[in-house]
């Protein structure tokens, strides 16, 4: 039995725990001086009090001002859609003091019943929602809808810009995480869609998308390894790393099976001690259930690899190393890696 660590990931957690200690130590002494900022209005005066704080967890996170849903302000400290630093942003967010009548914290922009009275100056043009137009396509049996978005001043604009408006429009209609977990591919065009809806229209789309999918489902795939043997895959679905946030610790068990057919897949007692080993680890991660989740695993070549994703700070690594002892077919082995973009999932991925 081989176990494998996390090699320089534990320091890594512990710097970013120390970045987030600090920013909320700065917060509390900061406090009134910020407050008066808000309330004079002063906003040249916040992002110079306010950037290099949030610099100082990491310079990739991005920070805004926005109207609060129960405060009269909220704090949004944002990854802006990169899964790297996603789960940084929800431990500031978890860290957090509690809420108070002025402030309050997000660590994603949420969604502004406003919206649709929103202008903003956009490349010296004004972009208002109530003018946005958005073209909307759900592909068969997939859990998303992909967006064609048109404004009149996009014409005037260049890819990129038109490209930023777009995605903060989507981030104001439907909250950061929604448009994640929810919206496919986007493309800003300088043409009014065909059926194109009002953007005020996203939002019941989308809701009536995901009440399709309230409950936990699974999906068989079938592909081949590098090396053109079968693979026969198990993953939950729809599988998107932005419903499990704090879930940045990879967890892969593999386990070598002695059963198996010509093609390399598990048959008899393997199979059978597979879905043994399986329905325990299930237990195990049910009891972790704000810890870890199983989010695949694949057969192939001899070999079941099982995926968990877990928050470092639980004890589902644990678990996987205790339950591998049991193993009888061949060396088991656990690897333990942070990976907050899921990538050792990717084909999975919804």
């Amino acid at each position: 039995m081989r176990l494998f660590g996390r090699k320089g990931a534990d320091e890594a957690d512990e710097e970013a725990g120390d970045g987030i200690a600090e920013f909320w130590a700065w917060w509390q002494e900061s406090r009134p001086g910020l407050d008066s900022l808000v309330a004079n209005g002063d906003v040249e005066g916040l992002e110079e009090r306010l950037a290099p704080a949030v610099a100082a967890i990491h310079p990739g996170l991005v920070w805004e001002v926005a109207p609060g849903k129960e405060a009269a302000h909220a704090l949004v400290v944002t990854a802006a859609g990169d899964p790297e630093l996603r789960s940084l942003a929800h431990r500031w967010a978890k860290a957090a003091p509690p809420s108070d009548m002025l402030w309050e914290f997000h660590p994603s922009r949420q969604a502004n019943p406003q919206a649709m009275d929103l202008t903003l100056d956009v490349g010296g043009f004004e972009f208002a929602l109530d003018k946005l137009m958005l073209g909307l396509r759900v592909p068969r049996d997939q859990p998303r809808v992909d967006v064609s978005a048109y404004h009149p001043i996009f014409g005037e604009l260049d890819e990129d810009t038109r490209m930023e408006a777009t995605l903060l429009a989507l981030d104001w209609l439907l909250g950061e995480d929604d448009v994640a977990r929810w919206v496919g591919e986007i493309t800003p065009a300088t043409f009014q869609p065909i059926d194109s809806v009002a953007a005020v229209h996203l939002p019941a789309v989308v809701s009536d998308l995901a009440s399709g999918y309230t409950e936990e489902e699974w999906v068989l795939l079938e592909g081949q390894t590098g090396s053109g043997a079968p693979l026969v895959a198990t993953a939950r679905h729809p599988l998107r790393p932005v419903d499990y946030p704090l879930f940045d610790q990879h967890i892969a068990i593999t386990l070598p099976y002695t059963h198996r057919d010509e093609n390399g897949l598990p048959v008899g007692d393997s199979l059978t001690a597979l879905r043994d080993f399986e329905e325990r680890l299930a237990a195990r991660l049910l009891k972790l259930r704000d810890d870890a989740v199983l989010a695949a695993h694949m057969s192939a070549e001899g070999h079941r690899i099982i995926h968990v994703y877990a928050d470092p700070t639980g004890d589902a690594a644990i678990h996987a190393k205790e339950l591998i002892v049991s193993w009888e077919e061949g060396e088991p082995r656990v690897d333990v890696a942070a990976d907050p973009s899921w990538s050792a999932v990717v084909a999975f991925l919804t």
